[in-house]
């Protein structure tokens, strides 16, 4: 189901915050908002020993650039895609995984599941209808 922009049950507001701490260079904080944070951790800690730390800041900073703009969520039960338009990139289509916890906080999904391979088929699908 694809959800309206700023809606209730929206992961919006999560992802900006994990993106603040992504921009910011704050590994440790972005990887406790993840469902997996110890593999987030050492995925974004490997990340950032390959680009460097002003790379690793730029590449997350670029989502808060005004030509920068999330496009589509889609939701599927407790789990939400967000689909970006990072248009400073040749509008590279960036999708974010979110699954709302019992408590109502969304996590960034790190763990497989089947929702998120069928969201992750949306997020192919969206790519390709915009690609025509």
């Amino acid at each position: 189901m694809l959800l309206a922009s700023g809606s209730a049950g929206s992961a919006l507001e999560a992802a900006k915050q994990l993106l603040r701490y992504l921009a910011d260079g704050n590994i440790e904080a972005a990887a406790r908002l993840s469902n997996a944070p110890q593999r987030r951790y050492e995925l974004l800690r490997d990340y950032r020993a390959k680009v460097g730390e002003e790379e690793f800041k730029r590449v997350f900073g670029q989502y808060f650039h005004p030509e920068n703009r999330l496009v589509a969520e889609y939701r599927l039960g407790s789990r939400r895609l967000l689909i970006w338009d990072l248009g400073e990139e040749a509008h590279h289509l960036a999708g974010q995984f979110y699954v709302e916890s019992e408590e109502g906080k969304f996590l960034m999904d790190d763990a497989p599941s089947e929702e998120r391979s069928r969201l992750r088929q949306a997020l192919d699908s969206y790519r390709k209808k915009q690609n025509r």
